[in-house]
């Protein structure tokens, strides 16, 4: 009976110490209820945060907050572009710089004028114009009675996006053309006039062959029946688009919202570009309500775009197997590269989120994919926003999801 008393007390002070170390462990919190906690952050006002996470794996959506909000999104705006360009334009597409030639060859001189004509290219370098150089060179011509005729007539030559603020014409973005060399850089300067500057330099570049040119560069447009004398193409869109989003660059989107204007609607301005990029969009089934588009880098304060939006653009870009390889590689990584090098530095964020970050003086956001299970997107605005406390509740919310 004492050694059967003895047991029991024994297994009773077990039990008791299990349960007592059962409720001293802290209890995890449900994922959405610390997504939740993620974003409670001061001066940032909640009536003013949208944010969705969904498990791409089960298709379902795992956190919703005022999706259907409408607010700025600085540079998210760049991932609508970017869907739609890869989409309607394909990720092999490549963007040409030709020469042309107005006049006849006579033994070895050209009798009228030669034409620089652009087509969009946002890469395209003196080293391109060189090239075009030794083009012309090899159709046997060494003298140009003419001069250099620079046409930039395949985009509209408003010079910013629309609703611009003043200081971010060149201090955010070079001048908009089709027709630009060096992002409109030349001898250390940022010229307001891309294409006169690329005759210039195309004029240069034909000197400097062997080949010489009797009058100075102007504007123009190229003759339809103008003889084809050189071309020249740019890296493929998947690369480009790679670079706009990891660096988010502005001239680069301003650029390809205007190609997708020209291609799809035969019109190089940012309007029609806006309007093709709603048409990709809806096409994809992506919710448009309370989406505005005006320009393609986001820094127009009269864009609009939603977290059911952007999370749209994220799942379809995914499910979508000629657009997820480059959309997917032209977002930054955590702690690694891009916008975000200094961001998610730490695990279990580091190297496994990839996003599109966004940043104006009433807008923040971040959207993304954190280990190719979840996608998430997080809008935030205010008047100002604070960057510091919104930038801590995006990476919060991107920290909770890679822990998973």
């Amino acid at each position: 009976m004492r050694r059967r008393a003895i047991v029991t007390f024994a297994t009773l002070l077990t039990a008791a110490a299990l349960a007592a170390a059962a409720a001293a462990k802290p209890q995890i919190a449900p994922l959405a209820t610390r997504l939740a906690g993620a974003l409670a952050v001061p001066h940032v006002p909640q009536s003013q945060t949208a944010a969705v996470a969904v498990d791409l794996t089960e298709g379902r959506t795992i956190f919703a907050r005022h999706q259907a909000l409408a607010l700025v999104p600085a540079s998210n705006q760049k991932l609508a572009v970017a869907f739609a360009a890869l989409s309607v334009l394909g990720p092999e597409h490549r963007f040409d710089t030709t020469v042309y030639g107005e006049g006849q060859l006579v033994g070895r001189t050209w009798k009228g004028d030669l034409v620089l004509k652009g087509f969009g290219d946002p890469t395209l370098t003196h080293g391109d114009l060189r090239s075009l150089a030794y083009q012309v060179r090899a159709e046997g011509i060494r003298r140009v009675t003419g001069g250099i005729e620079a046409d930039e007539s395949y985009f509209d030559s408003r010079r910013t996006g629309p609703a611009w603020k003043s200081y971010y014409y060149l201090d955010e973005s070079p001048a908009l053309s089709a027709l630009t060399v060096d992002r409109a850089h030349f001898r250390g300067w940022l010229t307001r006039e891309p294409a006169l500057s690329a005759g210039r330099q195309f004029r240069l570049a034909l000197r400097s062959v062997g080949v010489a040119v009797g009058r100075p560069a102007h504007l123009g447009v190229a003759d339809p029946l103008a003889e084809q004398l050189g071309s020249t193409e740019s890296a493929p869109l998947a690369r480009i688009v790679r670079f706009m989003n990891q660096e988010s660059d502005n001239f680069t989107a301003e650029l390809l919202l205007k190609q997708l204007g020209a291609v799809d609607e035969a019109s190089g301005t940012s309007a029609a570009g806006a309007r093709a990029v709603r048409r990709a969009l809806r096409e994809a089934a992506i919710p448009l309500a309370g989406v505005r588009i005006v320009d393609g880098s986001g820094l127009s304060p009269q864009n609009r775009l939603t977290a059911a939006a952007l999370i749209g653009i994220l799942v379809a870009a995914w499910h979508n197997p000629m657009i997820r390889p480059p959309f997917v590689q032209s977002l930054a990584v955590a702690g690694v590269n891009g916008t975000l090098e200094d961001r998610l530095r730490a695990t279990p964020a580091r190297g496994v989120v990839r996003a599109k970050t966004g940043t104006t003086s009433e807008s923040s956001a971040l959207s993304g994919y954190v280990r190719g299970r979840f996608a998430f997107a997080v809008l935030q605005n205010g008047r100002p926003v604070s960057h510091y406390w919104a930038r801590r509740a995006q990476d919060r919310f991107a920290a909770v999801l890679a822990a998973q």
